[in-house]
């Protein structure tokens, strides 16, 4: 505990962020003692994991480290993340279901990048996971690796509001988002989103929307960019504005690869396990970013930009995403005209007096 640097260099976290989680967790993962031995302790038991998933380190590596035997060590790992979970979801990974919430992730994207009536960034990833015996090209993903995929809604803050896991390696972005219940609540408006409004200093009206790539399909609540073909000025310009918007959800990826470096190389453990260890990831992930803890997120560690709004790419690019890969494009299915609307009328607000930057035609 004297060691502050080296304390948070192994946890990603002080002192005081680990009492609060401890806190939380302690009643789940304590045990008793026995005639025969003591019991290893909430506190070691929140640090080993914490280890684990902030160095990526094997079990026999913290085996070492820790004199608890490896078998122990996974068991505990296993139930520390699902304890993290259970303690830390409702509260910090928790999808917006009122107006108010999704309203306020909107100023906070119009404040921060410029782009009105967005609710967040859409993306997946691949994690990349140890092969599992009997079970064919299930887990296989387009690169040839094993894996589960991890799809996820990032805010302006680069907290995750949303995410969906255990889809089978071999799936694409569109089929990942077409199967979850994101897109189900969407269809049967569950999420209590605001309704279509003008945009700011227009009298253009157009619907909240999420920003995703060219794997999604086209819908009036998710835009993704025209196709890089033949693009005219002001498809150029809607396509650079999304592009911004679109950021925050490479960079939280990103900070959450860089923070907990599990992520970074090859996870040894079954499907269900891989599972908790990414919620309770995310959870620590949006705990730490809503603390704004100097320790987590680091100076520098996110993109930024020049006064000239040029980019200044994240510490965390210096080590990439790792084992996470991104998902393959599938077939996206046809786009309807009123979507087709909405990004038009988006296309053209970009480049009116109330719409525009002024740096937008240096970038395009």
């Amino acid at each position: 505990m004297e060691d502050r640097a080296g304390f948070r260099s192994l946890l990603q976290m002080n002192a005081e962020e680990l009492e609060f989680i401890l806190n939380k967790v302690a009643p789940l993962i304590t045990k008793m003692h026995t005639k025969m031995r003591r019991a290893i302790t909430a506190k070691e038991r929140l640090a080993l994991t914490l280890r684990f998933l902030a160095t990526g380190e094997s079990f026999s590596s913290l085996s070492f480290q820790f004199r608890v035997g490896e078998s122990t060590i996974s068991m505990i790992v296993s139930q520390t993340c699902e304890a993290l979970h259970r303690t830390l979801h409702d509260e910090y990974l928790k999808t917006p279901n009122t107006e108010k919430e999704w309203l306020d992730i909107a100023q906070d994207f119009l404040q921060k990048w410029q782009f009105p009536h967005c609710l967040g960034a859409i993306d997946g990833k691949h994690i990349t996971i140890q092969p599992l015996a009997h079970t064919g090209s299930t887990f296989r993903n387009y690169k040839g690796r094993f894996s589960v995929l991890l799809l996820a809604v990032v805010d302006a803050k680069y907290q995750f509001k949303y995410v969906n896991l255990g889809a089978q390696g071999r799936a694409s972005d569109a089929g990942v988002f077409a199967a979850c219940d994101l897109k189900q609540a969407l269809d049967r408006n569950l999420l209590s989103i605001p309704a279509a409004k003008s945009l700011p200093g227009s009298d253009m009206e157009v619907p909240f929307v999420f920003l995703g790539d060219d794997a999604y399909s086209l819908r009036s609540d998710l835009m993704k960019p025209f196709p890089f073909r033949q693009l005219d000025y002001e498809q150029r310009i809607f396509n650079y504005r999304l592009s911004r918007g679109r950021r925050v959800v490479e960079n939280g990826f990103g900070i959450l690869a860089n923070r907990w470096r599990v992520f970074l190389s090859t996870i040894a453990l079954h499907p269900d396990k891989v599972q908790k260890l990414i919620l309770a990831c995310v959870c620590l992930h949006n705990y730490l970013r809503e603390v704004r803890s100097e320790t987590y997120t680091i100076p520098g560690l996110a993109d930024t930009e020049t006064t000239d709004h040029r980019l200044v790419e994240g510490l965390w690019r210096n080590d990439g995403l790792g084992a996470m890969l991104p998902l393959q494009i599938g077939r996206c299915g046809n786009n309807p005209m009123a979507a087709k609307e909405v990004r038009d009328k988006l296309k053209t607000y970009f480049v009116t007096p109330a719409g525009r930057v002024p740096w937008q035609d240096n970038f395009i």
